[in-house]
């Protein structure tokens, strides 16, 4: 199998780098410096036992290399740029005969949970990945993975739901490069866990590192809100004992040289000034639920809203008082009532 790295940032930089150090056939796709760097350098990977430069080949679009079966697409984009990608990579040709969204599996190792339901309008072979993979892209060229043991924990299965073949193979595969990988028959399960941890990232991205009792009690607001309106929504997602256990001890995190961790996705985003942020399909999946079921979410329809604000006006990353997006927050619930 090669590995198509759809996205080589700080997820798919890291999948990606961990597959080749490993022996396994991998291209990334990546744009402008990022690919630049990666084409003429290769890709500098840091790992709390050292720091790898991987000679991976790159490419910049689709029409740059040629498909062949046994290829896996593992779309590790922002959820905002799913739809592009999929646009340009599902009608390209595989060697044989088919097309790429007829004949390849595609991965989707991204946060939210909106991703699947967009790649199954094209693809026919679909995956959810849960991502649990604490590192950073800041840097073209660089990614940094502060997991140890293991990089990573890589939950995978079918999209809607199951398992097959493929699955068990990518998994192998994953499990030979220092990631744990899972196959699951209820990935979307495991999926909407995450956005519920992943909830936390606007905070982060608006206000700076969640600690203090302030920022505490409102990450703490921020996921309960989550939970009682996936719960109106009937949707089922795993609980924290169940994480536990699959977690363990298997990931530490450490300090790797010459980088600080920085915060989350998030974060980076405003941090690498792309003006653009998750958050429509983060705190927005959660927003949606409840316009759509009669509840309501006024602390994270908040910080969709203000974290989208810093994305477009290019705000430093943690800029804002929480006392200011308190306010804020309690304003969103005095004018729904």
């Amino acid at each position: 199998m090669r590995y198509i790295i759809i996205g080589a940032g700080a997820v798919g930089g890291a999948i990606g780098g961990r597959l080749f150090a490993a022996g396994h056939e991998v291209v990334l796709v990546a744009r402008g410096a990022h690919h630049a760097a990666l084409r003429d350098g290769g890709l500098r990977l840091t790992v709390p036992d050292g720091s790898l430069t991987l000679p991976i080949p790159a490419v910049d679009r689709p029409e740059a290399l040629e498909l062949r079966p046994g290829d896996v697409l593992v779309m590790a984009v922002k959820t905002q740029d799913t739809n592009g990608v999929l646009e340009s990579w599902a009608g390209r040709p595989v060697a044989g005969g088919g097309t790429a969204c007829e004949e390849l599996p595609l991965v989707c190792a991204q946060n939210a949970v909106e991703n699947e339901r967009l790649a199954l309008r094209r693809f026919r072979h679909v995956y959810g990945m849960c991502v649990w993979l604490p590192a950073t892209h800041l840097e073209p060229g660089k990614v940094a993975a502060f997991g140890s043991p293991l990089t990573g924990i890589l939950h995978i299965g079918r999209y809607p739901s199951g398992t097959d073949r493929t699955a068990e193979r990518i998994s192998a595969d994953l499990e030979t490069s220092a990631f744990l990988a899972p196959v699951v028959p209820d990935v979307m399960r495991w999926k909407y866990a995450k956005l519920l941890a992943n909830l936390a990232n606007s905070l982060e991205a608006v206000c700076g590192p969640v600690d203090g009792d302030d920022l505490l009690g409102l990450y703490r607001r921020t996921v309960a809100e989550g939970r009682a309106v996936l719960d109106a929504a009937g949707i089922a997602y795993t609980g924290e004992e169940e994480e536990k256990r699959v977690r363990g001890d298997r990931i530490r995190l450490l300090e790797v040289e010459g980088t600080e961790r920085g915060g989350g996705s998030s974060w980076q985003s405003l941090a690498r000034g792309t003006g653009s942020i998750e958050a429509d399909h983060l705190n927005g999946e959660i927003t949606l639920l409840a316009r759509l079921h009669g509840t309501a979410a006024p602390v994270n329809e908040t910080l969709q809203r203000v974290a989208n604000a810093f994305a477009r006006e290019r705000r430093a990353p943690g800029s804002m008082p929480v006392s200011e997006l308190l306010d804020l927050i309690d304003r969103r619930a005095r004018d729904r009532d």
